[in-house]
């Protein structure tokens, strides 16, 4: 879970977590463009408050975001170690689009800071880049992904997959299927 600043009031920092709180929830029932003033009030705070705390959209985002990144981080430095480097880079990636679809917009969100470093959902696309960037050299350098497949362009991709899946909730085998589509073409031949 995030934590809340090194120093903040006891007062402040449990209007800190339930501002979470109330995020993580209005997200997974209403999507990330969910109304940032029901989120105060379900946290009993007032707008101004939120905006304290969470300076804008994305910068809520990227604290609800943290723990799925966390996990995703987690994951990618186990993956490190498996014996078949293009199968962990695809297991990755098929995490990265499970987890984009846990919240409707995320994925859209996710695809418009890509090449955002400006963007506080950027301290977690920063992170996340590094990581499958380290799968994607470990797979390219055993030979079993195309040395000009880029992590940039497969993170667009995944996030895009998700978004079609997002789009589709009828079909839940979808985001897998474009998955594997999409990654046939990232093996060397």
């Amino acid at each position: 879970m995030t934590k809340p600043p090194a120093g903040m009031r006891a007062d402040a920092r449990r209007n800190h977590e339930r501002l979470l709180t109330e995020a993580r929830s209005a997200f997974a029932t209403h999507g990330t463009d969910a109304s940032l003033e029901d989120v105060a009030r379900r946290a009993g705070v007032g707008i101004g408050t939120l905006y304290r705390h969470f300076p804008n959209r994305h910068a809520l985002l990227s604290a609800v975001f943290e723990e799925a990144v966390s996990d995703l981080l987690a994951r990618s430095r186990e993956l490190l170690n498996a014996p078949e480097s293009c199968t962990a880079l695809v297991t990755w990636l098929r995490e990265i689009v499970r987890h984009a679809g846990e919240y409707r917009g995320l994925a859209h969100a996710l695809m418009s800071v890509t090449t955002d470093n400006t963007s506080a959902l950027a301290r977690c696309s920063g992170p996340i880049r590094e990581a499958g960037g380290a799968l994607l050299a470990r797979a390219q350098e055993t030979g079993t992904v195309r040395t000009d497949v880029a992590i940039g362009d497969l993170l667009q991709l995944t996030h895009a997959i998700a978004l079609a899946a997002e789009e589709s909730p009828g079909d839940p085998e979808l985001a897998d299927r474009l998955l594997l589509l999409t990654l046939r073409g990232l093996k060397d031949t």
